[in-house]
């Protein structure tokens, strides 16, 4: 029986090797080329090289693909693909109670159970008998598949999770020419031999698929209807990347990112260092500080300089960061947070670098404070944050999130003719030049780059007046630390005020920032469905907050704060205004919430 569906999720599970990440990163490419809407969750083990078929090197990838709106990767899963006895283990706690689970029964002997740490039914030790077990023997189906293709055992093993999505795209009715174009494209140059055993082995599994009688229904998801334009499926890494250049187009300064490899963030540099053609320079240093000076050297130099990293390397990079804000130069420092302290789970998404990026420098050190809320989001996020840090001479940290830098959702690509000019501050030539003389609406100082003649200036760590000059007056560095801070809180004359999604009073409020946008709508949508007096409000700006924080807030008996720390915002929140009512929904998992667990938070503060 087909049937229509409004959204579906399925999660693809099995070893690092497995290609499960390939699998469902195909899957949702071609979802959102069919039209539909989706959210991403890549989902990869924290160990390097974690023992095979072992629960700890399991790696998964949700989504969650609809007709209509889609702004989570789903709380629970319609088909679990396992490919071993440790995925079903790891994941058999996410499926619904309707869920179907395709096993590769190949897999399921008694080495592999004991892998796992399973006895000889898993099925019924996992309490799942309820669901619609598909067994199938995929490596054997893959093996006969290509028995003919004249590729070595290694070689066809690895083929086997094209089998599997063969059978996916059977079971929820996608059509596999994307999947075609993708394999010419991977191995047409250097590998076209590749190219006819892997379509073959796709369209045998959906052959197999089509004919067993084990597979009770198929689903259908139509197109979703959303507004016209040119569309791609994009992740966060990409989009931060391509924010970037336009940023550079828009302010006419050349890109230059000063980065050392660390998960999640290495995908920007990655992206980054292919875009030469756009004038974008990237240089992987030897560590975090170098990193970062050489980002503060090309910023000197009249560059938009950027720097990436995770939680251990903003760390590194504090001492260098208030370097830059001390001589105010623009710089973008991307934090793609991941679970910590020290080196923590690094492939798990959290928000705990909140309090390092307002406050993890020595002295009176303020910043800007920005936050991306979904994959598509960080373009705009990078755009905005280069816009800040240029036109107002400071630094500013962009955090995002291994659950945004890694996920990704259909975006519309933008024309550069709708975005905003980026308008550097430069020093005119041969015209007076005092490096730290403000303009007096803004409190930004001019930016004189090398060679600029008439202009020359020292700047560095040490404290200087408004001519430059070194200077330990106690009047002198109260007024700049003040005028520092000034110009940093004048930013919030600069940014959008805070929107209330919902009624603009009421009993409670419900705020959240970064990537918990998603669900949190979600939750607070299904609390209204069910009659709750709720609304939400989201934090894309931090260090300042909009204008009219205090007047959303007035509006509310209680304000919930939602986040995936142990209360870093809320605390934040306290501080700033203290006057009004708090509670908080917090999570410290390396996961991302679960819509059902805010929409519980809601209930529970109602």
């Amino acid at each position: 029986m087909v049937l229509d569906a409004k959204d579906v999720v399925i999660r693809f599970a099995g070893d690092s090797g497995d290609g499960m990440q390939l699998t469902g990163s195909l899957f949702a490419d071609m979802s959102a080329i069919f039209g539909n809407t989706l959210s991403t969750f890549p989902d990869y083990p924290a160990e390097i090289r974690a023992p095979q078929g072992t629960v700890s090197g399991v790696s998964g990838f949700q989504v969650h693909i609809g007709s209509g709106q889609i702004t989570t990767p789903g709380d629970f899963c319609d088909m679990l693909v396992a490919m071993n006895p440790a995925a079903l283990k790891a994941n058999a706690k996410w499926l619904k109670r309707t869920a179907m689970v395709l096993l590769d029964s190949d897999t399921f002997d008694q080495k592999g159970l004991e892998r796992a740490g399973l006895g000889e039914d898993p099925i019924s030790e996992l309490h799942i008998e309820d669901r619609v077990i598909i067994a199938a023997p995929i490596t054997t189906l893959t093996a006969e598949s290509l028995k003919d293709s004249g590729l070595d055992r290694k070689s066809i093993a690895k083929c086997k999770n094209m089998f599997t999505l063969g059978m996916a795209c059977y079971i929820y009715s996608r059509p596999m020419e994307y999947i075609f174009q993708y394999l010419e494209k991977k191995f047409g140059k250097k590998k076209p031999e590749l190219i006819e055993p892997n379509k073959k082995v796709l369209k045998d599994g959906f052959n197999y698929a089509a004919n067993i009688q084990a597979i009770p229904n198929t689903y259908t998801i139509e197109p979703a209807k959303q507004e016209k334009g040119l569309y791609r499926n994009i992740n966060g890494n990409q989009a931060t990347a391509w924010g970037l250049l336009a940023a550079s187009e828009k302010s006419g300064l050349p890109l230059f990112c000063g980065s050392y490899p660390i998960t999640p963030a290495t995908g920007i540099l990655e992206e980054l260092a292919i875009h030469k053609n756009l004038g974008a320079k990237t240089f992987q240093a030897e560590d975090e500080i170098a990193g970062i000076c050489t980002a503060i050297g090309a910023s000197f130099a009249g560059n938009l300089a950027v720097t990436t990293t995770s939680g251990p390397g903003l760390s590194l990079k504090s001492e260098a960061l208030g370097l830059a804000m001390i001589t105010e130069l623009p710089l973008v420092v991307v934090d793609v947070q991941r679970a910590g302290p020290s080196t923590g789970i690094p492939t798990k998404t959290e928000q705990t670098d909140l309090n390092q990026a307002l406050y993890g420098r020595n002295g009176e050190c303020p910043v800007v404070v920005m936050a991306a809320h979904s994959p598509a989001d960080c373009f705009d996020a990078a755009f905005n944050a280069a816009k800040i840090a240029v036109e107002h001479m400071t630094p500013v940290i962009l955090l995002t999130e291994g659950f945004l830098g890694n996920g990704s959702e259909p975006w519309k690509i933008p024309s550069m003719k709708d975005y905003p000019a980026i308008n550097p501050p430069f020093a005119r030539p041969n015209t007076p030049y005092k490096p730290f003389e403000r303009d007096p609406e803004t409190l930004v100082r001019k930016w004189a780059v090398p060679g600029m003649a008439g202009c020359e200036h020292r700047v560095g760590g040490l404290e200087k007046n408004h001519a430059g000059v070194l200077s330990s007056d106690p009047a002198n560095h109260e007024l700049m630390v003040a005028e520092r801070t000034a110009k940093v809180q004048k930013v919030a004359d600069y940014i959008p005020e805070l929107k209330v999604d919902g009624p603009s009073s009421g009993k409670l409020l419900v705020v959240g920032w970064g990537g918990t946008y998603g669900h949190i709508l979600s939750a607070v949508q299904e609390a209204r469905a069910a009659g709750l007096d709720v609304s939400f409000a989201h934090f894309d700006y931090i260090m300042p907050l909009p204008k009219n924080t205090d007047q959303v807030f007035a509006g509310f008996e209680k304000v919930l704060v939602c986040e995936l720390n142990s209360g870093q915002f809320a605390n934040y929140l306290r501080g700033v205004l203290p006057k009004f009512a708090y509670a908080q929904a917090n999570k410290v998992q390396g996961q991302p919430f679960l819509v059902q667990e805010i929409v519980t938070a809601i209930k529970d503060n109602m």
